[in-house]
């Protein structure tokens, strides 16, 4: 019987981070996708601390939590049922470094970024800012 996709299996969480009228997303290799930072939460993790925490690693930028925007759900690669939460996020310091996880970043107008993001799911979560 498959799985409800209100009851995740995995927690992750991250965020939109803006500068000025501009929008950050990530390209990840391993994918060779764009969206927005994310990743999974550690047992006993908070998902706000999540989020501060996968952004810092995937961007190297110091952030500082804004409201929460959206949730998302969806079927990872594994087959196992995926809860994304974000938040918006403002840069207060940290420089950004390509690695092995994130090789680039891309600082993009709503528009641009739209066109940009490889689901349809981190779209959803674009359009929800606006609401």
């Amino acid at each position: 019987m498959p799985r409800d996709l209100a009851q995740p299996e995995v927690r992750a969480a991250g965020g939109l981070i803006f500068r000025d009228d501009l929008i950050l997303l990530v390209h990840r290799p391993r994918y060779d996708d764009w969206s927005f930072p994310k990743g999974k939460a550690s047992a006993g993790e908070s998902d706000e601390d999540c989020a501060l925490r996968e952004v810092h690693e995937e961007t190297g930028f110091d952030c500082l939590l804004g409201r929460e925007i959206d949730t998302t759900f969806y079927r990872d690669l594994r087959g196992r049922t995926k809860r994304v939460r974000y938040w918006e996020m403002e840069v207060v310091g940290g420089d950004f470094t390509p690695g092995v996880e994130v090789d680039e970043i891309r600082w993009c107008r709503k528009d641009e970024a739209a066109t940009l993001l490889s689901y349809n799911r981190d779209r959803g979560v674009l359009a929800a800012l606006s609401a």
